[in-house]
């Protein structure tokens, strides 16, 4: 990867899909899909691939454009964050979908576990040699987290919900390393629910992240919010689970913090790690301005070296529209150029 500069800046994953692509609306009008949901796409199966090739080429251009220092596809193949993998593992009936909470307490259709998981093909890494055509910065590319997706499913073949997420990690480590090979920079796993369930993340969490993220030939990150901004209001100011990820073998951690008025002191709970400060609140419309952006970077640095300080959104970019997304990205770029200034870097 080449060298990057001080506090560099990244999306967390997703960017806004085009409305010609995802039927936005519908989208949005609920927590992201566990299942797979075909009839969001507004582009007919047969072009469908076509389609999210050229909605991932915008994605790049954009984030080229704004001069973020590390890209993403923009997630542009998938209705969420973790259904699209979730539902390609073997192991899985696509047809009788299961039951679970999800972190609001609601009853939502999940894939519904029946036999053993395991990974048949490779879900992500086929696409990088687009990425790679399209941009020359290094690439980060997400993957859900094995303990949210053992969360986020209906277990009726393991004995336990550890056991579980276990198999889902084994999983997710076959996909990391074809990224890796793919030549993928970065792997980031998304691990919302350690935060929504800290007593079963104490359990078995970090055990299964590690063996999500063994073997990792390059930088590995690790994302953990309260939720989607568009979805979720009120948010704590304090992490039910963050010092115990320091233990994790994930080199990053991504938090959220703009929306939820983190207490930055809690940075030095995460003394072994580089973190990515979530800068953009993204439940508001209105882009930040630069200089807000870099205050709040400024008040990160106050108990957080910049050596090993990221500059990111709080989550996904996904249900923004995409001139609002645009607007904030090029915003958090250029309040990371101000504090580069006045630090000398």
């Amino acid at each position: 990867m080449k060298t990057l500069p001080l506090l560099p800046t990244s999306l967390v994953g997703s960017y806004a899909q085009p409305g010609w692509l995802i039927d936005r609306e519908r989208l949005g009008e609920r927590l992201p899909p566990r299942v797979l949901l075909d009839a969001l796409w507004r582009v007919p199966p047969e072009h469908l691939a076509e389609a999210q090739d050229d909605a991932t080429v915008l994605a790049l251009h954009d984030q080229n454009r704004a001069g973020v220092d590390i890209v993403t596809d923009g997630e542009m193949r998938r209705e969420s964050y973790s259904n699209r993998f979730a539902n390609a593992l073997e192991g899985v009936d696509l047809d009788k979908p299961g039951e679970a909470t999800d972190r609001t307490g609601a009853q939502v259709p999940v894939p519904r576990v029946v036999g053993p998981i395991t990974h048949s093909h490779p879900v992500e890494a086929p696409h990088i040699a687009l990425i790679r055509a399209h941009t020359d910065r290094p690439i980060k590319i997400t993957l859900p987290g094995p303990f949210t997706m053992a969360q986020q499913a209906q277990n009726d073949y393991y004995p336990d919900e550890g056991s579980l997420a276990m198999a889902y990690a084994e999983a997710v480590n076959v996909e990391l390393r074809a990224l890796f090979a793919a030549g993928v920079d970065v792997v980031q796993l998304d691990e919302p629910y350690v935060q929504a369930r800290p007593e079963a993340a104490r359990e078995y969490a970090v055990a299964a992240i590690d063996r999500a993220l063994q073997g990792a030939s390059g930088p590995t990150a690790l994302h953990v919010c309260f939720g989607y901004g568009k979805h979720v209001d009120d948010k704590p100011p304090g992490y039910a689970f963050l010092s115990e990820l320091d233990a994790c073998t994930a080199d990053e951690i991504s938090i959220e913090c703009a929306q939820p008025r983190l207490k930055m002191d809690l940075l030095k709970t995460l003394p072994n790690k580089i973190v990515h400060v979530g800068v953009l609140d993204l439940r508001d419309q209105t882009p930040e301005t630069p200089e807000l952006v870099a205050e709040r970077i400024r008040q990160a640095l106050e108990h957080f070296p910049a050596e090993r300080l990221r500059v990111a959104p709080d989550c996904g970019m996904k249900y923004l529209p995409r001139n609002v997304a645009y607007a904030k990205m090029a915003a958090m770029v250029e309040g990371a150029r101000i504090v580069r200034q006045e630090i000398g870097a």
